[in-house]
């Protein structure tokens, strides 16, 4: 058998194809290798990225946190400070109501219960006064006030006699009213120039009952003025000291 003799061309080239075949397993290891770093670094960054999210997620969580429990804590500050206000308004009104409650009550101011007859006035003739324009001594306690003057009852009660002639008494009186007070006290107003009662009305003390004059027998306007135990002439009492009495001042 004769030796086969491969020829060298046929060599070469099967070593240059081994060659490229070798060379073409290495590109394909080093473009693996290299897909997989750059698999390795995008992991590697997205890994970096998510803790970054994560970490900012969780400071914003605590700062919400934070706010909330600021914003909590005002709130309790504010309901306390209102509790506590609205506690010392509480107080401060209890102290004032006790401080009210133990002031005693003043008491309301008593009106008058007996009164002149006239205001501003000037005596010109006092009660037992002798003179010539009466029969024997002064009746009565005569006012020196202009014409028209209000007259009040100095009392309450009710009228027992009023108008012309004295009302009855006669017609020195001129123009008259006689009031009933009750328990035997009566008074006359007298020289009336008008008259605004009638009979059986009922006054009040101080109310307008007429006007002063100059009617009957008198010399200048004037108001005369009677306490009496019995509606008519003849019974008059010292009016001065009734009067006082009864806490009148002249």
């Amino acid at each position: 058998m004769s030796q086969r003799v491969t020829p060298r061309s046929f060599l070469t080239s099967h070593l240059r194809t081994r060659a490229a075949v070798m060379a073409a397993g290495m590109g394909v290891t080093a473009v693996v290798g290299a897909g997989i770093a750059a698999a390795a670094d995008t992991t590697a960054v997205g890994s970096g990225t998510a803790k970054a999210v994560q970490a900012q997620a969780d400071a914003q969580a605590e700062a919400a946190k934070t706010e909330a429990a600021e914003k909590k804590k005002a709130a309790a500050a504010k309901k306390s400070a209102a509790a506590k206000k609205s506690a010392a308004a509480k107080k401060s009104a209890a102290a004032k109501k006790a401080a009210k409650a133990e002031k005693p009550a003043q008491p309301a101011k008593k009106k008058a219960s007996w009164v002149d007859p006239v205001k501003k006035y000037k005596i010109s003739a006092s009660y037992a006064q002798a003179g010539g324009m009466w029969q024997s001594a002064h009746s009565g306690q005569d006012y020196a006030v202009p014409n028209g003057t209000k007259v009040m009852a100095v009392h309450g009660g009710t009228v027992a006699k009023a108008g012309g002639n004295g009302a009855g008494d006669g017609p020195a009186y001129g123009n008259a009213v006689v009031i009933n007070h009750g328990n035997g006290t009566y008074s006359q107003y007298a020289h009336l120039s008008e008259v605004n009662v009638r009979p059986g009305q009922v006054v009040k003390t101080g109310q307008k009952i007429a006007a002063s004059g100059n009617t009957g027998n008198s010399s200048g306007p004037h108001l005369h003025f009677e306490v009496r135990t019995s509606p008519n002439y003849g019974s008059a009492i010292d009016p001065v000291k009734f009067l006082r009495g009864k806490g009148v001042q002249f």
